[in-house]
């Protein structure tokens, strides 16, 4: 199983916000939104957004939007 989740870290690395789920294209779809919210003042402070992979639902945060 492959687990795609989406996080915006903020520039002292602490995560933000995070959506996990099963689903490629709704993975991808997240991590477009997650961009698009960054204003170009975070952007240059460092905040991030950043899609992965996990194996298994416990690699993802606890404090995740867990999508099914």
């Amino acid at each position: 199983m492959v687990i795609w989740v989406n996080e915006q870290i903020d520039p002292s690395g602490l995560l933000y916000s995070c959506i996990a789920c099963c689903n490629e294209d709704q993975a991808k779809d997240c991590h477009e939104s997650f961009e698009q919210n960054l204003t170009e003042e975070q952007k240059s402070a460092g905040w991030v957004a950043r899609m992965r992979t996990v194996d298994s639902w416990d690699d993802v945060p606890a404090n995740a939007l867990k999508l099914d």
